[in-house]
């Protein structure tokens, strides 16, 4: 018998990309719109018996040990090989290993994860060294991005992570970082504003002298006739 779990099953075996809960309730009920002689019986499912039906799928996997899973990522939901066959898994793929995140470079990334956007000088105060190369090397990895500038003196770069970082992670949304609501509101150091520039002292010099020139000319101005 067809069932609305079996049909969300084809449809994401069928997918090259992950699908939404929208993208697959929009194949579930488009199916029928070209004139098929077959009616279309998931005509009227909701979305919130699309994502019933995705849980209840997730479930059956692991209930029948299967060798794949179905998760949910940033971009919509997918399957995905079971991490404990990835020893069998890599023999297909046999591309060199991405170089593993450096100490430097995890405690930037943690920074930059809890409290962006952020500046530069900002991650630096927190860190106490210099983070020029570390940002950089986040950014070719694809787990940072420039997000902007600050609205301060300056206007200093701010960065952020990307959409790669929450896959790369495993995170559907910022959220969902260990406890990201305590760490969030944690006191961290930030750099100093730097003040307006002064003006230069030749400007001050020149502004005391006109000053001092109307201060005479006042002074020198006879007294206005007594009625």
């Amino acid at each position: 018998m067809m069932t609305l779990v079996r049909t969300l099953e084809a449809l994401l075996f069928s997918s090259q990309k992950p699908l939404t809960t929208k993208e697959l309730l929009a194949a579930v009920k488009g199916a029928g719109d070209q004139g098929e002689l077959m009616p279309n019986e998931f005509a009227k499912t909701s979305e919130a018996g699309v994502a019933a039906a995705l849980e209840q799928m997730k479930i059956e996997f692991i209930e029948q040990s299967r060798a794949f899973q179905l998760i949910e990522k940033a971009e919509g939901w997918q399957f995905a090989s079971d991490p404990a066959y990835a020893p069998w898994v890599r023999q297909l793929f046999p591309v060199a290993k991405p170089a593993r995140l450096t100490p430097p470079s995890l405690e930037t990334l943690a920074i930059v994860a809890y409290r962006q956007p952020i500046t530069r000088a900002d991650i630096e105060a927190v860190r106490g060294v210099a983070v020029d190369g570390v940002l950089q090397s986040l950014m070719e990895r694809g787990l940072v991005k420039i997000a902007g500038r600050a609205e301060v003196p300056g206007r200093p770069l701010l960065y952020e992570t990307t959409q790669f970082f929450l896959d790369h992670f495993g995170l559907r949304t910022l959220d969902e970082l260990p406890n990201s609501e305590e760490l969030r509101r944690r006191y961290l150091p930030t750099a100093t504003v730097p003040a307006a520039a002064a003006p230069p002292a030749a400007e001050v010099a020149a502004e005391s002298s006109e000053t001092e020139k109307e201060d005479a000319l006042s002074d020198s101005e006879p007294p206005a006739p007594q009625a």
